[in-house]
């Protein structure tokens, strides 16, 4: 072959290697990878942590209203009723009862105007009104302490109320509209009873003559039906978030937020609660108004989580569990709502000081099968300027059967000192014998626990410079 021939042969299959590879179908890109997408979150964790402090703060006023509303279907607003008898070992109707006092209450609706108090002279009997605003703060205190035991009539005021007073008339300002009246008069065992239910006869309630005019109407049920039979934590707990937060809205207008409580008052609104308007969390985000159900839920059973806690937040010194800063809760919102649930209507500090031990001195548990003594060195019983006790409880918290029928020991009583001044209370199941009978607090044949109540307390209590001493077990 030529070599012109061999030049052609090959320029032809070059060509033809060419056009094949130009006409083959070009292979397929790989397939494009897409970054993984975020997984959209569960809940809305601002939101849930918003509804969860804003539960937290309204917690109280609802109680509040709901224990008002149903107390108030039994007894009408703006009257007294009292407890006549003195508890004792038959009484298991209450937690820890006080048999210091007969005990008084009121709900009073300032929002038409004043309501006038009027009380007796007691002749120097320790009595204490403790007047509540609808945030379970103790707004005012009335009686020994503060105001005397002589004859007098006070005029309690509501948030918005101007006017002229009577003369003769004292003025106690309520920061809320709805205000609560629990009263508490000194009594000396059943012989007093008597004596006592007199003086109560003469507590008196009735509205100014010419009350000043207001749309707010603290008196009616913001929503829903009256339920005086289900306890109000129960109505509460069954309560879904849209149910709640309505009741609350529609009780803030009588009962407004204080100035310091503009950090959660801005929380509010971002939950979309106004005030004296129903609450509809269906203006909300799906993902939103599940996380608003959700901190509600998670707030209440933190609330009831802390109050079954013993002893969260007390002082523990000597066997004694001691909590000292109740009744003017400032912004501290969870103590607020957790001894809300506890129980209304606690006493402000400079009013009474209550010390519970369950422990004797070495942090053995009481028990009746051995013998007490709580001694108090010379000058060094409870400094008060009203007066101290100490009762015993049964392991249910009720009083506990006795020959002598005592379930409370303390200054108002008379006691046995000794030769040094220093003051010894027995406390146990058997008869300690004469000399010490007027100074034994007797005990059940089991486990009890004890409350030293200090009414009055003088400043080295308050502060706790002054603690009661670990009770220590006889030889």
């Amino acid at each position: 072959m030529t070599q012109g021939r061999r030049s052609l042969l090959l320029g032809m299959i070059s060509c033809a290697v060419l056009v094949a590879s130009c006409n083959k179908p070009e292979a397929p890109p790989p397939p494009k990878v897409e970054p993984p997408k975020a997984a959209a979150p569960a809940v809305d964790e601002k939101m849930k942590r918003l509804a969860a402090e804003v539960y937290v703060y309204a917690y109280p006023l609802v109680l509040m209203d709901l224990t008002r509303v149903a107390q108030t279907a039994k007894v009408p607003i703006n009257t007294f009723t009292h407890k006549r008898g003195v508890p004792d070992a038959s009484t298991t109707d209450a937690v820890s009862p006080n048999a210091d006092f007969l005990y008084s209450q009121a709900w009073l609706d300032l929002s038409k105007g004043p309501v006038i108090l009027s009380v007796p002279d007691t002749k120097g009997r320790y009595y204490l009104f403790a007047m509540l605003d609808a945030w379970t703060n103790v707004a005012a205190s009335l009686g020994k302490r503060t105001t005397g035991t002589e004859k007098g009539d006070f005029a309690i005021v509501g948030p918005r109320w101007k006017g002229t007073l009577p003369g003769g008339v004292s003025e106690v300002k309520s920061p809320t509209e709805v205000a609560w009246i629990v009263a508490r008069t000194q009594i000396n065992g059943k012989a007093d009873v008597a004596a006592v239910n007199k003086i109560q006869d003469q507590y008196k309630l009735k509205p100014l003559a010419a009350p000043a005019k207001s749309s707010a109407k603290a008196s009616e049920t913001p929503s829903g039906g009256v339920d005086a039979k289900t306890e109000p934590r129960e109505q509460i707990a069954k309560m879904d978030v849209a149910t709640f937060f309505t009741r609350f809205a529609m009780l803030l207008p009588a009962n407004p937020p204080v100035k310091e409580d503009a950090a959660v008052v801005e929380k509010m609104k971002a939950l979309g609660i106004v005030a004296g308007q129903p609450y509809d969390p269906g203006k909300q985000e799906a993902l939103a108004a599940k996380a608003i159900a959700e901190g509600a839920k998670s707030a209440l059973e933190a609330i009831v989580t802390s109050a079954k806690r013993p002893g969260g937040g007390a002082d523990f010194r000597n066997g004694w569990m001691i909590e000292r800063d109740l009744g003017r809760w400032g912004t501290d919102y969870g103590k607020r709502a957790v001894n809300a649930y506890k129980g209304l209507g606690v006493n402000a500090p400079e009013d009474a000081i209550f010390m519970f031990s369950q422990f004797d001195g070495g942090g053995h548990r009481l028990d009746g099968a051995n013998r007490y003594v709580l001694h108090f060195d010379s000058g060094k019983a409870p400094p008060t300027e009203g007066f101290w006790s100490l009762s015993l409880y049964d392991d249910k918290q009720h009083f506990v059967v006795n020959p002598l029928e005592r379930f409370n020991i303390g200054s108002q009583d008379k006691l046995a000192f000794n030769p040094d001044g220093s003051l010894d209370i027995y406390i146990q199941n058997k008869d300690p014998g004469r000399d010490k009978a007027s100074n034994w607090l007797p005990a059940p044949t089991g486990s009890f626990n004890l409350i030293l109540r200090v009414y009055a307390p003088k400043q080295d209590v308050i502060d706790g410079r002054w603690v009661a001493p670990g009770i220590r077990r006889a030889t």
